[in-house]
């Protein structure tokens, strides 16, 4: 399965080891499913590292690393803007991107939306039951 992960759920996965969060990553370095990523959302995962957890600047460039190294990196050429969170649409567009067959979310605004051009939005436990 082709996906792009929300940003709480890498949050989720760095804040509570051998959570569901942590087994949804397994499932992509075990090569299980594909995730695609794009620059605006690694840089709101190392934002929200920095601010909320404050990780230092070392840990933030091994995340960077990481992150890209975990993922196949999209570029969205398109904006879009179909909910109020200005992230979760940068979301929706890495999605679209890369032809992901489901975004994995905690979000409720997003998992209200359900899909998105054939696209759809699950939340972790729905993903973790595939």
């Amino acid at each position: 399965m082709k996906v792009v992960f929300d940003t709480n759920i890498f949050i989720s996965a760095l804040v509570i080891p051998g959570g569901q969060a942590e087994k949804a990553i397994s499932r992509i370095t075990e090569g299980k499913d594909i995730l695609f990523m794009s620059k605006p959302i690694i840089s709101e995962i190392l934002s929200v590292l920095a601010k909320k957890f404050s990780r230092d600047s070392e840990a933030i460039s091994r995340m960077a690393v990481y992150l890209s190294d975990l993922a196949t990196i999209v570029h969205p050429a398109k904006r879009i803007n179909v909910l109020a969170d200005k992230a979760d649409n940068r979301i929706i567009e890495c999605a679209v991107s890369g032809k992901a067959d489901a975004i994995v979310t905690g979000d409720r605004e997003m998992l209200d939306l359900k899909e998105y051009l054939g696209i759809r939005v699950i939340s972790l436990k729905e993903y973790l039951s595939y």
